[in-house]
């Protein structure tokens, strides 16, 4: 299975937010451990670590994003994937992108908290805690 972390399930976990950090870490875990390919789509490793840099500091973010490279593949980020983007026409551009990316990526699923921006998405879109309902 190949599932795409949108970024608020990987802010869930790097900054513990609650109460989402136990489904979304539990996800995460399975991708280190091999159990789940956890891909991510590259322009969320900038927003990451933008947002723990300001929030946090610069070695937490370095640190984070060191750690998302080593366990996650990334997706492809070509010109066409935002042109694939742009033709969805998803509410969010930043939704369309994680959608056109997983896809490029033959994801299987999109683990996000945000369902109703993935509406019409390519790749189906689920929340962590569904998705681990329906595997365990």
């Amino acid at each position: 299975m190949r599932a795409m972390f949108d970024l608020n399930v990987l802010l869930d976990v790097l900054q513990l937010r609650q109460p989402w950090v136990r489904a979304s870490g539990e996800l995460c875990a399975r991708a280190v451990r091999g159990e789940l390919e956890g891909v991510v789509a590259p322009h969320a490793l900038t927003t990451l670590f933008y947002v723990l840099d300001r929030h946090a500091d610069r070695a937490t973010a370095e640190k984070d994003v060191d750690w998302l490279l080593r366990s996650f593949a990334l997706a492809p980020a070509e010109c066409s994937v935002f042109l694939r983007a742009r033709a969805l026409q998803l509410p969010d551009f930043e939704d369309a992108v994680v959608a056109a990316a997983a896809e490029a990526a033959r994801c299987d699923v999109i683990l996000t908290r945000n369902l109703p921006d993935f509406a019409g998405s390519p790749v189906p879109a689920v929340a962590p805690e569904e998705f681990l309902a329906s595997r365990t």
